[in-house]
């Protein structure tokens, strides 16, 4: 009976285990928020990097901004140095404020003022405009982690019909959606960076809408396992009691 309750016991706990270790084994690429947001419109892209590679020290992380985007804004951050790279556009072009263009930002790099220990969170923001013709399609925007002694390329992108979870170093990616429409029912100006209400409140949007949710999961799968030790330990025999 002892070995059937200890072999019941880590069955239970294994489980428990490796369920909550699944989502995050999941979340342990460079991911983005939000992962979508509408064409034509200005966007606040945060990337969020919590891990190093293979335990080394993050020193920096080197985004490719895809080729439909013709600006972006770097957010300064204190703990890193901010570089934005230029490359040649095949025609010049012109932008939404009837400049020509016949440049665009390629790729930004942000370098650690202190190389970021493996385990420890930090966030990087790029401003930017969706195109309009874009609607529909997930954007990629593939970043290279480079740490002490190697480094991570997070730049594998689905191809159609396959599923973006089944990649070992995806590349992070937004999803485009529809602008919002006014009360004419025409699209929303650009220049946007957030959802408003209807009395023009700014709503943020929140940087980890899963936490919550994985801490009850975390505490569910603990109750259970607890449960089953209980049941096991219920159904055992009392040994008769020796009276003299």
């Amino acid at each position: 009976m002892k070995r059937a309750f200890l072999a019941t016991s880590t069955v239970a706990l294994t489980s428990a285990v490796l369920v909550f270790a699944a989502p995050l084994a999941a979340s342990a690429h460079v991911s983005v928020t939000p992962d979508s947001a509408p064409a034509g419109q200005t966007a606040q892209l945060t990337f969020s990097v919590g891990h190093g590679c293979d335990g080394a020290a993050t020193t920096a992380l080197a985004f490719t901004i895809p080729e439909t985007i013709l600006a972006v804004t770097p957010t300064v951050n204190p703990n890193w140095e901010v570089t934005k790279t230029s490359v040649d556009l095949a025609e010049p072009v012109t932008d939404a404020h009837g400049n020509s263009l016949v440049q665009r930002v390629g790729e930004v790099t942000y370098t650690a003022k202190q190389p970021l220990a493996d385990g420890y969170r930090d966030t990087v923001t790029l401003q930017l405009t969706l195109p309009e013709n874009a609607v529909g399609k997930a954007m990629a925007f593939p970043v290279v982690q480079s740490c002490e002694g190697g480094e991570t390329a997070w730049t594998e992108i689905a191809e159609d019909g396959q599923d973006p979870h089944d990649l070992e170093f995806p590349a992070p990616t937004v999803t485009v959606t529809d602008a919002p429409a006014n009360h004419d029912g025409t699209a929303e100006a650009s220049g946007h960076a957030s959802a408003s209400d209807a009395s023009g409140t700014t709503t943020p949007v929140s940087a980890e809408p899963d936490t919550l949710a994985r801490i009850l999961g975390l505490g569910g799968l603990i109750v259970g396992a607890i449960g089953v030790i209980l049941a096991v330990l219920a159904r055992r025999p009392v040994a008769p009691s020796q009276e003299g």
